[in-house]
C-alpha cells in the first residue's frame, strides 16, 4: 500500500482493516474533514458505499441496513454538528441492539476548545449509548501506530456484534492535507518494505475475535423443564427480535415439545414463516387477553424485547405465573418488573436445550404411563384456537365495513409478496400491524424501530433495510413520520432502493386519541393532534416518485397490488380519520372480547 500523505495512508489502512473484519457497506455524507475516509471507501472494491446528503437520514439508513443484514454498516461524517445529527439513530441502535459503526472525522486535538471553526468536543459524544468508544491517534506513518489502528478497527467491528450488539463510535482526528495530494517525505518510500505487517495487514482481519454463545447450565434447564412439565396453561411469548437472533427451528422444537401456544409480536421474526404451518402461532392476542373470564397462564417463557401490545404486557404483569425471561445481553428487557426468572443465555440455544430435555422427560413419562405436557395443555390450546378464529373473523368483517387504519395494515400484511421486507413506523402503524397483521407462512421480515420508538428517520431506516436485500420492500409510515424524514426520500434515487410506500395520513398525531389527554380540548387538538393540513403529493414530484391517493379499502388494495407488480417507487396515500379509526379499534376490541367471553 502506498500513499501520497499520512492522512491518505491512515484512511486507506482503516478502511482496509474494516473490510477485512467484515464491513461490506458504508453510508457517507459529504464533508471536508472526512475526505481521507470517504476517498478510501469510494476506492475500496469490497465496500459498497452509499451517499446520503443529510447526516440524520444517513445514520438511520445505516441503522436500517444493519438491522436487516445483522452486520454493522459504517456511517461516516465530517466534524462538528454533522456528528451530532447521528445521535437519534445511535440511541435507537443501542436500545434495539442493532450493529452500527459510527466514524466521525475530527479536527486535530490542538484545535479543540480554541474557537476554531467547525470544531466541537466530540469525545464520548454519544455517552453510554455506544458499546465501545475510542478516539484514534492522529495519523502518523509509524508501524506501531498503524498496527494499533488495525487492532482498533477489528475491536470496533467485533463490539458491534455478539451477545449485546449495538453501535460503536470511532472518532477520527485528521490534520490537513486531507486530499490525496503528494506531500514529499510525509510517508517514507521504504515504509511498506520495512513494516509490511503494519502497512498491508494480514490475510483477513489483523485480530480475529471469537464470541462464544451463552448457554444455560443443566441445573437451570432442569428446573425450567420441570416447571413446564407441571404447567397446565403455558405460553411462549416472543417480543421484537432482530433477524437471526432467534432460530425459528429451535422455537418450533420447543413448541412441539411443550404444546404451548406462541404469542408472536409482528417484529419477532416468528409470526411469519414456517412456524405458522403446523403450530399455534397467535397474532390476535391484543384483542382478547383482557376478555372477561380469560384465565392467567401458570408458566411463560419469554424471548425478545418487551412486546408491542399493551394488552399483552398487562396480561403478563397481572398473571400469577412463573415467568422466565431469556436474554443474552445481560440487561433487563421487562419493564413491568414481574418476571420471576432471568436467564442470561442465547434464545436459540435455550429453546433447543429445553425442547430436548422435555422430549426426554416426556418419553420417560410415557414409559411410566404419565401425562405429557401437550396432553395437559389441550384445553388451553383450544381456548387460544377459538379466540384466534373469533378475532380474525371479526377483523375480516371490519375490513368489509369500509376504510380505517387497521384494515390498511391487514391488507399490507396479507398482500405482501413472499418473500418481502415490511418496515412499519411507530405510533399507530406498528400497533395496527400487531393487532391486524395475521400470521402467514410466507417469508415476511417485518421490522420497526422499537428500541426508542421514535418517529424520526423512519423512511431512511426502511430504505436502508431494503438496501440489504433483494426482497421487495414495503414501507408503512404515518403522516408525521413521513414529514419528519422527507429528506430520506432522496435515497430512493441516490442509493438505488425501490419501495412501495404506504402513507397513512390522518392529519396529525392520531395516536394521541388513545391517551387520556383526548378528554381535554383545548389543548388537545392544537397541541397534541396538531393537524398540519399538508398535501404530500408535491413531495413525490420533488423526489421523482409516483404518487396515488386511495379513496377506499378496495382502491387501496388495487393500488397496493399494482405497486408491488411495478418497477420504481410508488407512494400510496390513504387519508383516514384518526379519531374514527380509534373508535373502530375500540368497538372491534369490545366485540372480540364479548365473543371470546361467550364462547369460552
Amino acid at each position: 500500500m502506498t500513499a501520497p500523505n499520512r492522512a491518505t495512508l491512515w484512511g486507506r489502512t482503516l478502511v482496509d482493516e474494516l473490510a477485512k473484519s467484515g464491513v461490506t457497506a458504508a453510508v457517507v455524507s459529504p464533508g471536508s474533514r472526512s475526505t481521507p475516509l470517504t476517498v478510501a471507501l469510494a476506492e475500496h472494491e469490497d465496500v459498497e458505499t452509499y451517499s446520503v446528503l443529510d447526516e440524520r437520514s444517513a445514520a438511520f439508513f445505516a441503522l436500517g441496513r444493519g438491522r436487516r443484514a445483522g452486520e454493522p454498516t459504517a456511517v461516516v461524517c465530517t466534524s462538528g454538528t454533522a456528528a451530532a445529527n447521528y445521535h437519534p439513530a445511535v440511541i435507537e441502535a443501542s436500545q434495539s441492539r442493532v450493529p452500527l459503526l459510527v466514524l466521525t472525522a475530527d479536527r486535530p486535538a490542538e484545535l479543540v476548545d480554541s474557537g476554531a471553526n467547525q470544531t466541537v468536543d466530540q469525545e464520548q459524544l454519544y455517552g453510554d449509548a455506544v458499546r465501545w468508544y475510542k478516539t484514534l491517534p492522529e495519523p502518523a506513518p509509524e508501524p506501531r501506530r498503524l498496527r494499533s489502528l488495525r487492532v482498533a478497527a477489528d475491536r470496533a467491528v467485533a463490539k458491534t456484534t455478539g451477545a449485546n450488539p449495538g453501535p460503536v463510535h470511532l472518532n477520527v482526528p485528521v490534520a490537513k492535507p486531507l486530499e490525496p495530494t503528494a506531500e514529499p517525505e510525509d510517508v517514507p518510500d521504504s515504509l511498506a518494505d520495512e513494516a509490511p505487517l503494519a502497512v498491508e495487514g494480514r490475510d483477513g482481519p489483523f485480530v480475529r475475535t471469537t464470541v462464544g454463545r451463552l448457554e444455560p447450565d443443566d441445573a437451570t434447564m432442569g428446573d425450567i423443564a420441570d416447571a413446564i412439565e407441571s404447567a397446565d396453561r403455558g405460553l411462549v411469548v416472543a417480543g421484537p427480535l432482530n433477524p437471526g437472533r432467534c432460530d425459528p427451528e429451535a422455537v418450533g422444537e420447543l413448541l412441539d415439545a411443550t404444546g404451548f401456544p406462541l404469542l408472536a409480536d409482528p417484529l419477532s421474526g416468528l409470526r411469519y414463516g414456517p412456524l405458522v404451518e403446523d403450530r399455534l402461532v397467535a397474532g390476535g392476542y391484543d384483542s382478547y387477553l383482557d376478555a372477561d373470564g380469560w384465565p392467567d397462564p401458570d408458566m411463560a417463557l419469554r424471548f425478545g424485547a418487551s412486546p408491542t401490545s399493551k394488552v399483552l404486557r398487562r396480561f403478563l404483569r397481572d398473571a400469577d405465573a412463573r415467568q422466565v425471561v431469556v436474554d443474552p445481553a445481560g440487561d433487563w428487557p421487562e419493564a413491568e418488573f414481574t418476571a420471576t426468572d432471568y436467564v442470561e443465555a442465547d434464545p436459540s440455544a435455550t429453546a433447543a436445550a429445553l425442547a430436548e430435555r422435555i422430549d426426554d422427560q416426556s418419553a420417560d413419562d410415557d414409559a411410566r404411563g404419565g401425562d405429557t405436557a401437550e396432553g395437559t395443555a389441550t384445553g388451553w390450546r383450544r381456548r387460544f384456537e377459538r379466540a384466534e378464529a373469533a378475532h380474525w373473523s371479526l377483523v375480516d368483517g371490519a375490513a368489509d365495513d369500509g376504510l380505517f387504519e387497521g384494515a390498511v395494515l391487514a391488507e399490507v400484511v396479507a398482500g405482501a409478496p413472499d418473500p418481502a421486507t415490511v418496515f412499519v413506523s411507530n405510533s399507530m402503524p406498528v400497533r395496527d400491524c400487531d393487532r391486524f397483521g395475521r400470521p402467514r407462512s410466507a417469508d415476511l421480515t417485518v421490522l420497526g424501530n422499537r428500541g426508542a420508538s421514535g418517529i424520526d428517520g423512519i423512511t431512511s431506516t426502511g430504505l436502508g433495510a431494503g438496501s440489504a436485500t433483494d426482497d421487495p420492500l414495503v414501507l408503512v409510515t404515518g403522516d408525521l413520520a413521513y414529514y419528519h424524514d422527507m429528506n430520506g426520500l432522496l435515497s430512493v434515487a441516490r442509493c438505488g432502493v425501490d419501495a412501495t410506500i404506504v402513507l397513512i395520513n390522518n392529519d396529525g398525531g392520531g395516536i394521541f386519541h388513545i391517551l387520556p389527554i383526548e378528554e381535554f380540548d383545548p389543548p388537545f387538538t392544537e397541541q397534541f393532534v396538531t393537524p398540519h393540513g399538508l398535501d404530500f403529493e408535491p413531495s413525490a414530484d420533488l423526489y421523482g416518485l409516483a404518487f396515488r391517493r386511495a379513496t377506499d379499502i378496495d382502491d387501496f388494495a388495487a393500488a397496493y397490488r399494482e405497486s408491488l407488480d411495478s418497477d420504481g417507487t410508488q407512494v400510496i396515500e390513504v387519508r383516514t380519520d384518526g379519531e374514527a379509526s380509534h373508535h373502530r379499534r375500540e368497538r372491534l376490541h369490545e366485540r372480540v372480547c364479548e365473543r371470546v367471553a361467550r364462547d369460552t
